[in-house]
């Protein structure tokens, strides 16, 4: 994850002058079968949107501070804790960082980064392309997210509209933005995934269940299965 918004628009100005385009990163050849591959879902059953919208109204702050969702937006978004759940309401910017592909590369996104702060089980960087996942603030005085048990594969519920979405934390961002997610995130809450001119203003839910993790890490599979039990278990919390 990187600083957005005035970042971004610095480096698109940036190319607009230069003589030539970057060239491509070469994609990663796809020499071993992923485990699973996201694709776009209106659903992945269990919960629907709606209870778990109702099962994280209002705010239990546990953040000390509050967040911006872009530079120089205003910092007005807490990070909550509520019935075993940690969870935010934000924006949702496009991550195009981990393993280069055809849609998250050098050319397609001008401020990638071949790396996350989590890897695969074989020890390679995800894949924002194929797999869900959120990124989390860097801890800082506003919030350390290790405290409050978000580490990689830590599962999250991302909730937008009408549809669910299992993910996993995946990567760490700066210190003081909050409300992103991979490619493939976007892509499977309907959001137009695009690095540069995707993701959505609209609010979108992020709902971390700490202590329930993903094995391995990039499994979509073992995300789902597991968010599913978390969420129905929230829900259903007095």
């Amino acid at each position: 994850m990187h600083p957005r918004s005035l970042a971004l628009a610095a480096v698109c100005g940036a190319a607009l002058l230069a003589p030539a385009a970057l060239p491509p990163a070469a994609a990663e050849p796809n020499t071993r079968q992923e485990p699973d591959v996201a694709a776009p879902s209106t659903r992945e059953g269990g919960v629907s949107a709606t209870a778990l919208r109702a099962a994280v109204r209002g705010c239990p702050q546990i953040s000390r501070g509050r967040y911006r969702s872009d530079d120089g937006a205003r910092a007005n978004i807490p990070v909550c804790g509520r019935r075993g759940a940690v969870y935010w309401k934000a924006d949702l910017d496009v991550d195009c960082d981990g393993r280069p592909g055809r849609h998250c590369n050098r050319r397609t996104d001008p401020l990638f980064l071949n790396t996350t702060a989590y890897q695969q089980s074989d020890g390679r960087q995800l894949s924002a392309e194929r797999l869900p996942y959120v990124v989390v603030p860097g801890a800082s005085r506003i919030w350390k997210p290790a405290r409050s048990g978000i580490r990689g594969g830590t599962v999250a519920a991302l909730v937008h509209r009408d549809k669910v979405l299992y993910a996993v934390v995946g990567d760490t961002g700066p210190t003081d933005l909050i409300g992103e997610a991979s490619y493939a995130a976007a892509r499977g809450l309907g959001i137009n995934p695009d690095p540069v001119r995707g993701g959505t203003a609209d609010e979108v839910t992020y709902i971390l269940f700490p202590g329930t993790t993903a094995r391995p890490i990039e499994s979509r599979r073992a995300a789902a299965t597991a968010g599913r039990a978390a969420a129905g278990k929230l829900v259903a919390a007095p």
